[in-house]
């Protein structure tokens, strides 16, 4: 296990049990105490908890683990999603995508599609990708083959997104092919919806622009719901998410969505 990842699972592990021993987390993480130590001092340095004598407690970003140290939980299962979301996408499309853990794989696995490497002379990008994530725009703008467009807006410190009025206008003025979309939740009755009311409006107007929608989530976001809704489950087009929960998938289908398990 690496930095990071010790980092993911010592906010995963403060978020469910609402306060850390040190000498608890080593053992649960098969490492040294003084390594916990030093890890949690880090976290504390960027305000994602509160040192105490002989553990940690939980400030409120805890709760609302950033993009950087979400990354490395499931990574596995949310590649195969990107790549199996990416394959849908053509040559020519323009391709909205929101930010998170998935949706960047997603983004990756577009960037990386080798059929779109190789360009004729003076020939016009494989892609045009809309994106109102920082993280995906600053990934992508190195990738001669990809015209990436970002949003304005004001930034989300945990998933690097830009919200708010500026965001909506520039979106309110384009066309998708295609829109790929990261949720927090997917329910087969009430939608897709996030936790954030801020973020949900921003992701509604991406669906609401494309000609397509798909909702990539990993299986463990299918069948709950958040606290904002996205969009209402009959405009899902596709829904690609893992194979480790097959007996969710009959629920969507039933509503008409496509269902691709990766």
């Amino acid at each position: 296990m690496n930095r990071y990842e010790r980092h993911s699972e010592l906010l995963r592990l403060l978020a469910e049990q609402r306060q850390l021993d040190v000498e608890d987390a080593a053992a649960e993480l098969a490492v040294s105490a003084a390594t916990i130590r030093r890890d949690l001092d880090l976290l504390a340095e960027q305000n994602l908890l509160i040192r105490t004598r002989g553990g940690a407690m939980p400030t409120e970003m805890s709760y609302e683990l950033p993009l950087r140290y979400r990354s490395a939980r499931d990574s596995a299962e949310k590649e195969r999603i990107g790549r199996a979301a990416a394959a849908l996408a053509e040559r020519g499309m323009v391709v909205g995508i929101n930010g998170g853990t998935t949706s960047t794989e997603v983004a990756r696995a577009l960037a990386a599609r080798p059929d779109w490497l190789d360009r004729e002379p003076g020939e016009g990008p494989a892609l045009t990708l809309v994106t109102n994530a920082l993280n995906i725009g600053h990934e992508l703008a190195v990738r001669s083959h990809i015209k990436v467009v970002t949003t304005g807006g004001v930034a989300m410190p945990r998933s690097y997104e830009l919200v708010g009025p500026l965001a909506g206008l520039i979106l309110r003025e384009i066309s998708l092919d295609i829109a790929f979309i990261g949720v927090d939740a997917v329910d087969a009755e009430r939608g897709a919806s996030a936790r954030s009311e801020q973020e949900a409006s921003i992701n509604a107007l991406l669906a609401e622009q494309a000609a397509k929608l798909v909702v990539v989530a990993d299986s463990s976001k299918l069948g709950v719901q958040a606290f904002a809704r996205i969009c209402r489950p009959d405009v899902i087009d596709t829904l690609v998410t893992d194979d480790r929960a097959p007996q969710k998938v009959k629920a969507f289908e039933d509503r008409g969505m496509t269902v691709i398990q990766a």
